[in-house]
């Protein structure tokens, strides 16, 4: 890392140079990133484990036997107090009551969300009310609605920031549920922007009678969440994203109060207490067991500890601290260049300040005539120089139809071609050419927990290659 950049990151953020511990964890913790020469980027796609979590983990496999937790044989029980521990943990890094939150372990985010879609009591009369910025997983919950016959309606972003149109999420909100079970769900942070959306929409939607459903997959790996403050009725998220390892365990934290309501349209080992073949019946066991199906992913979840341990360790604020001043340098140098004719080099799609938005940066580039570099083109770039960094939509299609221009119009004459030729497989491909000429996705990067000065002076040095 260049003295002269460092410096520069200083004078934008003093703050920086009280996160140094951070360097030193990388060196002891992470040191293969320098040992292989390695820019990660992609920290919104997945975390990095830490040395130390593997080695606890493995520590704690090869001294112990374990067994199937759903049994009372001594290798059973004492897996069943890890996994339980486990669960406690994680109500405690969230600051969530134990009397009023329950931590339900799932394969990752999307399967909690799948969770709630599948169970929650739409019907005639309820609502589901979500953003235009929303992952893909949240946006698939909508078929569940428009299957029970519940309204559907989305609050539109708005540009340049893609912050959402509060006025008509506020209109809608007030609205209110019309005679049914109705939920509202929107990310804590888009994965698509880095915008963090208000977590006082938790309590406003909950006072006029919603359900609201809190994507925190994006915002937590980097952000304090105090379920002890907010109290939104759903929260998913998955493990990997705030600490790499494992990657198949996610989590459901949920109210009792809204868990209760929630009906499983089957059952499963492990989410009765009795099921019966010739008596047709079957009853469903309470709180968590009722909704982790079958055998859980019982010998990682002890590892959710671990990294939870790790992340406390470092410290929360010290990672925000961080992650911020790296974003306010990427935004201040991207934002910056040009070509030798004035043209810009870099678009953002997003806040250019870190006012409420992460460590997630989302672009295209454009060369100098004006005409956009294909984003694949910059993803193979980057990867031919050690760079890992994300392209494509990030299976959030309302941010990036918005961001990229996208009208409803091409949209749908789009799909209504598709319709035509309904023997054809639609592909990435022929949606790219239904909007020529706009691009179909974009590049992100993303910094994280041990991202370093070095990390974005090697990431600027590269998008300032292609200018002309």
């Amino acid at each position: 890392m260049s003295k002269n950049h460092f410096e520069s990151i200083l004078r934008c953020c003093p703050e920086y140079a009280q996160t140094g511990a951070i360097d030193e964890l990388r060196a002891n913790d992470y040191g293969r990133l320098d040992r292989l020469n390695h820019v990660y980027l992609d920290y919104t796609g997945g975390g990095l484990y830490s040395d130390s979590q593997i080695e606890r983990h493995n520590h704690l496999l090869r001294t112990h036997v374990f067994g199937n937790p759903h049994s009372h044989n001594p290798t059973s029980e004492e897996m069943t107090g890890l996994v339980e521990r486990a669960r406690r943990r994680v109500l405690e890094f969230f600051s969530a009551p134990a009397d009023e939150y329950v931590a339900i372990f799932t394969a990752n985010a999307s399967a909690a969300l799948k969770l709630v879609g599948e169970s929650y009591p739409f019907g005639p009369g309820g609502r589901y009310l979500l953003t235009f910025d929303n992952h893909n997983s949240v946006n698939g919950v909508r078929e569940f609605a428009r299957a029970r016959g519940a309204e559907i309606r989305y609050a539109g972003i708005r540009l340049p920031d893609l912050r959402v149109d509060e006025g008509e999420l506020v209109t809608a909100l007030e609205a209110g549920p019309r005679g049914g079970p109705s939920l509202f769900a929107y990310p804590a942070q888009s994965n698509f922007s880095g915008v963090q959306h208000p977590l006082e929409w938790i309590g406003r939607a909950r006072q006029l009678g919603w359900d609201v459903l809190l994507d925190a997959a994006a915002f937590v790996p980097t952000n304090r969440l105090d379920l002890s403050r907010w109290k939104p009725d759903f929260v998913t998220l998955s493990f990997y994203k705030l600490f790499g390892y494992p990657t198949g365990v996610g989590c459901l934290l949920a109210r009792y109060e809204a868990l209760r309501r929630l009906r499983r349209p089957w059952f499963a080992g492990g989410t009765i207490t009795v099921a019966s073949v010739q008596g047709d019946r079957y009853f469903m066991a309470d709180g968590s067991a009722a909704f982790e199906d079958g055998t859980p992913d019982y010998l990682n979840i002890p590892a959710v500890e671990f990294g939870l341990e790790h992340l406390e360790r470092v410290g929360m604020d010290l990672i925000h601290s961080r992650v911020t001043c790296l974003t306010r340098a990427l935004l201040k140098g991207l934002s910056g260049m040009r070509h030798g004719n004035g043209r810009e080099l870099v678009r953002i799609y997003g806040p250019l300040d870190t006012e409420m938005r992460g460590g997630t940066v989302t672009m295209n580039l454009y060369d100098a005539a004006g005409g956009m570099i294909d984003h694949r083109e910059v993803e193979a770039a980057a990867a031919r120089e050690g760079i890992s960094i994300r392209t494509g939509c990030f299976c959030n299609p309302g941010g990036g139809e918005v961001a990229l221009g996208i009208t409803p119009e091409e949209l749908s004459g789009c799909f209504t071609q598709q319709e035509v030729e309904e023997s054809k497989r639609f592909t990435v491909d022929d949606f790219r050419s239904c909007v020529a000429g706009k691009g179909s996705g974009a590049v992100r990067v993303s910094v994280g927990v041990v991202s370093n000065a070095s990390d974005v002076e090697r990431l600027l040095g590269f998008v300032s290659g292609f200018a002309g």
